[in-house]
This record gives C-alpha cells, sequence and structure tokens, in this order.
C-alpha cells in the first residue's frame, strides 16, 4: 500500500548558535523560568557543550525543530543542563530518544559519570531518568522557582557510564 502521506521523520542532529531562537522558544513551552536566546546562543557556542536537537521532517511542512538537549562535559564528567520537548509533540518517547542518543555520545567520548537536576514532582522525567539508570544523589529545597505556587525541591541524579 502506497501511502499519500508518509509519516513524518524524526531526526537527532547537532545544533549550533545559530538554533538559539528555536531553543528559547521551546525551553519558554516547557519552563516557568526560561533561557534568553543569548544564553542558548553562549552555550551552544561552548566547545565543552553538546547540543543535539530533535528535528521533524515532514513532506508538508518545512522541518520544525521540536526539542533538545544540552549537555556539558568536563574532566571526564556531564552535566545535563536542560531537555525539553515542544508541548504538542510530549509523551511520545521523544525524550528517550534525545537521552539515549545523548548517553551513547557520552560514553564514545569516554565520560565516566552523568548528572542531572529534575524537579522533584515531575513524574514523567523522573520515570524516564530511572529507567536509565540514573539514581537520586541529593536534594536542593527550594530550588525551582514557580509561576503557580512555592519553589520545588531539585532531585540531583547520577548516572555512572563507565
Amino acid at each position: 500500500m502506497i501511502e499519500l502521506f508518509p509519516r513524518p521523520r524524526i531526526v537527532i542532529e547537532t545544533l549550533g548558535p545559530d538554533e538559539a531562537d528555536a531553543l528559547a522558544d521551546i525551553h519558554a513551552d516547557a519552563f516557568a523560568r526560561s533561557w534568553s536566546a543569548e544564553e542558548f546562543e553562549a552555550l551552544a557556542s561552548d566547545a565543552r557543550v553538546l547540543t543535539l536537537g530533535l528535528r521533524r521532517h515532514s513532506v508538508i511542512w518545512p522541518p520544525r525543530l521540536i526539542g533538545f538537549i544540552l549537555i556539558r562535559v568536563a574532566a571526564g564528567e556531564a552535566e545535563v543542563l536542560s531537555i525539553a520537548i515542544r508541548g504538542a509533540n510530549r509523551g511520545r518517547g521523544h525524550g528517550r530518544r534525545l537521552m539515549d542518543e545523548a548517553l551513547r555520545h557520552l560514553y564514545r567520548e569516554r565520560v565516566e559519570t552523568c548528572f542531572l537536576e529534575v524537579a522533584h514532582d515531575n513524574r514523567a522525567a523522573l520515570s524516564l531518568y530511572e529507567s536509565l539508570g540514573f539514581k537520586t544523589v541529593g536534594e536542593r529545597k527550594g530550588y525551582y522557582h514557580r509561576n503557580d505556587g512555592p519553589a520545588g525541591a531539585a532531585l540531583v541524579m547520577r548516572l555512572k557510564l563507565r
């Protein structure tokens, strides 16, 4: 059977500072306190920061960035700075695809440990990180400022890659 409109292709690619506006837009959609395009431009320009994007390619619409992950690497360790998926695309496994690709990259680069912070009540993210083998190693109370209530705690999680 020939498909009249084939399913969109989702591609993971390395992003540069020229994508800063799109990164800021996705981040603003995902977090109460968003980062500016200038902050994303600086991060994506940093040689120590791995910036991967998830781009949707369709036969009808132009390619569109729907998610990203930024990871800083230093001295055999890595820290997930941010990961976000555009709202309409959440819940489809895109975060896992980004994390899987980023962790493969870190392993190839001989990184030993990866850290991240996540809101203590972000059940979807916690489930993802725990399924990847991350363990909670600390807590930062009042870390996440929220528009609709008191600041929330951040859990610090670690994954040993080697």
